[in-house]
């Protein structure tokens, strides 16, 4: 080769080097929602599906009571229409990835849990320059029972437990919910990167005797890769919870570092840890002094209760992706805005996943997660629950698949003896997808 194109082709490399730097290519980062880096795919064909299920049901409790002034709890079958679609596609500078279900359910009589449940998760990701890319998040959805178990989705590319989702309602109480994530990311060189977004939650319950939540927030942070493995920084979020029907409100500062390494090509470890400065404000019931009740012929009184209290926040997850599936674990503790029951929450949870599509005609699924959160806003106690879940397809022709699922939830309190209730959701049917390969777990 001559002299005379060596520069030619040193200069050509650093022309497209900028080009290569502009995406950052290292292990995921959980403060800014990644899901496992090594679970990027170019492209999953959007599938459509329909099943036809037999469910039954027990534990089913409707916020009321029985006429013996107890909490109503009832057992019933019927039948569930479930209906999606989810995929992943890339064109040169936006990637959508989609899980949208929803399912009729109808209960045999007839009763007040029937009715649509949807779900959806949306993650768009779109380069608005060789070195700025904006990311959108969404999460959304309308239900009458409760699911509470969330995991990682082969088709969106983001984690959907970073968003708020309701999965802690005690009752089965139609709630509509939403949110919507908006980021911003900077790769300033091919080591250093900055991020910035904004959060926007909402949670709507039909009945009045449980609260709906508005969050919002910001958040911002700093990454600096110290090798092609390793990735460390320091975050910051600011959000800010209100609650409707009553004069409630919370304010959240957390300020944390940042590690994710992979510790293989399919082995991923991610988290961040630090404190979290919580403001709450809530009406508490007083008695009044002796005196003021005699003048107002009134014993007890509201006055508005604020508190200011620091406390360790954490997220860990680890990961294994397979060419057909994932597993991982994860855990934390975080501040929650509660269940509609309970309001702003300090909350410990874990949990963990399996899916798998490996064999020729056989899908498998398995979730269990473990909630443990203590009350400090409106009622002061202990809540929590332990829910698990298990859902296989197998392929029986072309485009037919035959699904089943069996989830199994308790609920406990040692603060409130009537929290304590168990559920199991099961189901088994049709499902009809074109696709030659086994069925993906919704």
């Amino acid at each position: 080769m001559s002299n005379v194109k060596m520069p030619r082709l040193a200069a050509l490399f650093l022309l497209a080097a900028p080009a290569a730097f502009a995406q950052y290519a290292g292990p995921a980062i959980l403060s800014r929602g990644d899901a496992p880096a090594a679970m990027e795919a170019p492209k999953i064909d959007f599938v459509p599906f329909l099943s036809v299920l037999a469910v039954y049901d027990t534990g089913l409790n409707g916020v009321s009571v029985n006429s013996q002034g107890q909490l109503a709890s009832s057992s019933s079958g019927g039948v569930d229409v479930n209906f999606g679609i989810s995929g992943v596609h890339s064109w040169k500078h936006t990637k959508i990835s989609l899980n949208y279900s929803g399912s009729v359910r109808e209960y045999s009589p007839a009763s007040y849990y029937s009715g649509l449940n949807q779900s959806l998760m949306l993650g768009i990701v779109h380069q608005l320059s060789r070195h700025v890319s904006l990311q959108l998040n969404e999460s959304a959805g309308v239900f009458a029972q409760t699911y509470g178990l969330v995991g990682l989705s082969p088709t969106v590319q983001f984690d959907p437990t970073t968003v708020y989702t309701p999965t802690t309602d005690f009752f089965d109480n139609r709630t509509i919910y939403a949110s919507t994530q908006v980021q911003l990311t900077c790769q300033r060189t091919a080591r250093l990167s900055f991020a910035f977004g904004g959060d926007w939650d909402l949670t709507r319950r039909r009945s009045s005797a449980l609260y709906g939540v508005t969050g919002e927030g910001a958040h911002g942070d700093v990454q600096y890769r110290l090798s092609r493995r390793t990735t460390v920084g320091g975050d910051y979020m600011f959000t800010r919870y209100t609650y409707n029907g009553v004069f409630s409100g919370a304010d959240f500062h957390r300020f944390s570092g940042t590690y994710a390494t992979a510790l293989s090509k399919t082995w991923e470890f991610t988290g961040y840890g630090g404190v979290t400065r919580a403001e709450n404000k809530f009406p508490q019931l007083v008695t009044l002094d002796p005196v003021i009740a005699a003048l107002l012929g009134v014993t007890q009184g509201y006055v508005v209760s604020h508190t200011l209290d620091w406390l360790s926040s954490f997220s860990v997850r680890l990961s294994k992706t397979f060419p057909t599936g994932v597993a991982y674990v994860s855990g934390g503790r975080s501040m929650t805005p509660g269940n509609g029951l309970f309001l702003t929450s300090s909350a410990y949870n874990a949990s963990a996943g399996y899916t798998y599509t490996g064999l020729r005609r056989w899908a498998f699924s398995a979730l269990a997660s473990y909630d443990r959160a203590q009350s400090i806003g409106n009622i002061l106690g202990e809540y929590g629950d332990i829910s698990a879940g298990v859902q296989t397809s197998r392929q029986i022709s072309h485009m037919v698949h035959m699904v089943a699922g069996i989830t199994a939830r308790k609920y406990q309190s040692g603060s409130f003896s009537g929290y304590n209730r168990v559920m199991w959701d099961a189901q088994v049917g049709i499902s009809f997808s074109p696709r030659d390969i086994p069925m993906r777990i919704w």
